[in-house]
This record gives C-alpha cells, sequence and structure tokens, in this order.
C-alpha cells in the first residue's frame, strides 16, 4: 500500500523536475493552425513521447488518416500493464496550442519562453495544456516510484495534437487504435477548477453549434440617398434579426431549447461581485438573463455574434448594402439534440426576419455537451483525491465551454466512466496573451492525480 504522505512527500520533491519538464515544453511552439509550422508538431510529440517513456510507459508517435487520406496531426500513445484485475485507465491531454494572438499583448518577450511572477508561470500552451501533460507524467513517475517501478492498474495515455483545431481525425484515431485505447476509466485533463486554491471535477459542458446566417435584400448596392427610407440595408435588418434572438432580460429566445436548473451536487454558489471581477464586467454593465449565475453559465442555452461581414469604417461609402452574414455561436444546455437545436434556431430565424428580407442558414460546426453529472465510483474516487490534494472540499462543476471530442469517447467507449479535471483557474486566460498556471494548483493537480490512480487500483 502507498500512504497519502508518501505521495505528497514525493509529489513536493519532485516539483522541480516538473517546472522543467513544462517549461521545456512549453518552449516548443506547437501551435496547430494550419497557417503556423506544423513540423514543430511532430517536435512537440516527441518531446512528450520521451517524457512518457521516461516514466516507464512504452511510447509511440502515431497519426491518424483524416480526409483525402492526409494524416492528422502526430498523437502520442503510451501504455504500461498494472496487476491483472485492476482498472484500465486512459489518461487524456493534448500537446497543440493556440496562436500566440498579439505578441505586444504579452508581459514578456517570447511567449514561448516561460516567465514566473507572483507565483505563477507564464507562457502560451503552460496551462491549456501542457500542465495536463506533466501532471499526467509526474502522478505516474511518483507512483512508480513509491511502487518499486509498478503502477496500482494498467494506464494508457493518449496526447492528441489537433484538439485546438477540433479534433478533425480524433474518431478516425479512436477507431484506428481502439483495441489499445479501450479503458474502463478515462481522465480528461483539459478544464479548469473553481478558483485558486479550489479544486473542482467538471460533470457537465455546454454543446456547441456554430453557424453562418446569410441575409439578402438587394441584387446589388444602392446608393443610399437616392434609394434609403422605402429600403433598409441588409446590415440594418440583421441587427434586427440577431436581436430577436433574445428576450428582453437577455435570455434566449429560441423556442424548442433544452434549458434546465443547475442541480449537480456540490455545486458552489458564484456570487455575482465574485463573476464581475472574474470576468472584468465594467461598472455599471447589468448582467444578462434570469436565474442563479452557474444555471445561465452551465446549463442554459446562450447565443454570441462572434462575426459579421459589415464594410469596415476605412471602406465604407453611402451605400445600401445588398446583403449580410453573421456568424452565430450557440452554447447548448446539457442534454440537447444538437440536430433539434439547428433546426430551432433556423426556423427562428424564418420566422423572425424583417421586412421579408431573404435568409439561410449554414452549419459550420457542431460539438455535443456532456453530462458526467451521474454518482458513480470513479466520480467519488475523483472528488477524494481532489480534496484530500488539496486539502479542502472538491466541488462539482459545470463549464459552459464545450470539450466535443469527449462525445466522440463516450460513443466509442459507452462502458467507461469519464472524468473531466484540469488546472485552470478564473486568472489563467487560456487561448488569450498572457496565459498562465498556478504553480500551487499545478502540484497540487499531479498529486491528486496520483492519489486518483492508486484508489483507482487499490493501493492507498
Amino acid at each position: 500500500m502507498i500512504t497519502v504522505d508518501a505521495l505528497r512527500a514525493a509529489t513536493r520533491t519532485s516539483f522541480e523536475t516538473v517546472l522543467a519538464d513544462l517549461s521545456e515544453l512549453v518552449a516548443i511552439p506547437s501551435v496547430s493552425a494550419t497557417s503556423h509550422d506544423r513540423t514543430q508538431l511532430r517536435r512537440s510529440a516527441e518531446a512528450v513521447a520521451a517524457l512518457l517513456e521516461g516514466s516507464g510507459l512504452e511510447a509511440e508517435v502515431l497519426s491518424a488518416p483524416g480526409d483525402g487520406g492526409v494524416l492528422g496531426a502526430p498523437a502520442v500513445l503510451a501504455h504500461r500493464q498494472g496487476p491483472t484485475g485492476t482498472p484500465r485507465v486512459l489518461l487524456y491531454a493534448h500537446h497543440d496550442v493556440q496562436p500566440v494572438g498579439r505578441p505586444q499583448r504579452w508581459n514578456q518577450e517570447d511567449p514561448f519562453t516561460v516567465r514566473h511572477h507572483a507565483g505563477r508561470l507564464y507562457g502560451r500552451g503552460a496551462a491549456d495544456d501542457k500542465a495536463g501533460i506533466v501532471a499526467h507524467v509526474h502522478a505516474l513517475r511518483v507512483l512508480s516510484a513509491l511502487g518499486q517501478g509498478e503502477l496500482p492498474c494498467s494506464v494508457t495515455v493518449l496526447v492528441e495534437g489537433e484538439e485546438e483545431v477540433g479534433s478533425p481525425t480524433f474518431a478516425a484515431f479512436l477507431e484506428a487504435y481502439r483495441s489499445r485505447l479501450d479503458a474502463d476509466v478515462v481522465v480528461v485533463a483539459d478544464s479548469m477548477n473553481w478558483k485558486v486554491g479550489v479544486p473542482a471535477l467538471t460533470t457537465t459542458l455546454r454543446g456547441v453549434l456554430q453557424v453562418d446566417i446569410h441575409l439578402e435584400v438587394l441584387d446589388h448596392a444602392l446608393h443610399s440617398g437616392q434609394y434609403g427610407g422605402p429600403i433598409l440595408d441588409a446590415v440594418t435588418l440583421m441587427c434586427r434579426l440577431v436581436a430577436s434572438f433574445h428576450h428582453d432580460n437577455g435570455d434566449v429566445a429560441i423556442d424548442g431549447l433544452v434549458s434546465r436548473s443547475q442541480t449537480a451536487t456540490g455545486a458552489p454558489d458564484y456570487p455575482e461581485a465574485d463573476f464581475r471581477a472574474d470576468a472584468g464586467v465594467l461598472e455599471g454593465v447589468r448582467l444578462a438573463g434570469t436565474g442563479d449565475l452557474t444555471t445561465r453559465l452551465w446549463t442554459r442555452p446562450a447565443l454570441t455574434v462572434t462575426g459579421m461581414d459589415v464594410t469596415p469604417l476605412d471602406l465604407a461609402g453611402n451605400v445600401l448594402a445588398p446583403s449580410c452574414t453573421a456568424r452565430l455561436s450557440l452554447r447548448t444546455a446539457p442534454g440537447q439534440d444538437q440536430g433539434q437545436a439547428l433546426e430551432a434556431l433556423t426556423s427562428h430565424a424564418r420566422a423572425h426576419v424583417p421586412f421579408g428580407a431573404r435568409v439561410s442558414v449554414s452549419c459550420r460546426e457542431s460539438g455535443p455537451s456532456f453530462d458526467g453529472s451521474q454518482d458513480t465510483e470513479a466520480c467519488r474516487a475523483a472528488l477524494w483525491a481532489l480534496s484530500t490534494a488539496w486539502e479542502r472540499e472538491a466541488v462539482s462543476v459545470g463549464q459552459g465551454g464545450t470539450i466535443p471530442f469527449i462525445s466522440v469517447l463516450t460513443r466509442t467507449f459507452p462502458h467507461a466512466q469519464v472524468l473531466v479535471t484540469g488546472v485552470e483557474d478564473p486568472d489563467t486566460r487560456a487561448h488569450s496573451e498572457d496565459e498562465s498556471v498556478h504553480l500551487g494548483d499545478l502540484e497540487s493537480a499531479v498529486l491528486a492525480e496520483a492519489l486518483l490512480l492508486a484508489r483507482l487500483g487499490g493501493a492507498v
């Protein structure tokens, strides 16, 4: 048996190595967007494979074919067999990262060279999701060292290389290597904690629909002075249509969408003052919607205009625009069928298009929701591990965002219990400038995963 105190001491002793490994991974600019140097993805995958091999696993860099037979981004698949009869656990993370955004907005010269400040480590990918990788690596190292070279259960590690571009070959990868990936418990290290010092298990995720709405009112542009008045331009009509998607109180006004109360056991309260500070809401701006904040964030739909093809100011002329396209992101509540949500949005657009303008709706992306709020043995083990590592009670939370590949995992391995954890916090700024990870929470995340694997294997 392994004691909690022994795991805690071993994690603390090895933490400088954790930081060194994370810093080396961050230094590899593994941006998966096609506009960047994709050879860095291979370099990153090989570095991850080396770390896992150093933890006693057999690791390979593999890819699956995508559209047209083109191979997807390199992923890492590693395995270590545990004692007979113990659970098979699949640990997931991703080694690709987002572009850096505007370099001048970072408080460091190079976003791929880590910066330490006030107990945090800054750099692109420092939290999302290279911290997840090192949490896996070092939890396995600690367990192997204390277990005299053995792990308490069978472990497979999958580190994907294209999560930040929608995981286009993830399903094909699972199918190609299905027999090697099958598991009883899946741990996805790609979410966040409630706040610094307060661990969380993510039990629900909203789904996402990204759609383009195209509106036409003229077959060509017109002089706004000669024809303005009887004809409203397409941009104005689009604004009126978009406004119809919300009630005056800010709730989504699309009939037929699932909406439910937040009922997760152990879900925390979210005071409005804390939310406003976390989100950076300007003084005097009222919050939208009704119900408590966690319900609005996690289990009700939300709709955002993420783009519109309005003429930029430096090209604007006195004309009536004949057409306009708006891109919408609809976050759907857990349990929502995505096809029905798309039908509801399309029906609303057609019913509310102003002045008889022509409208069409096309779906660009559909990511299902996730509901893992069931009381399972693995869930109880995860909450115990998190609470023990942080030395305070863990909470169950939802997330307003979407992790589409989780639905692929649950379809492929329907018997597996999926646990969603992570090392991010409200100050992390994942995908934005000055991304960072809190070092105390990173150490606790390593310990929590070691405790979870030990508990699942009956070793603690």
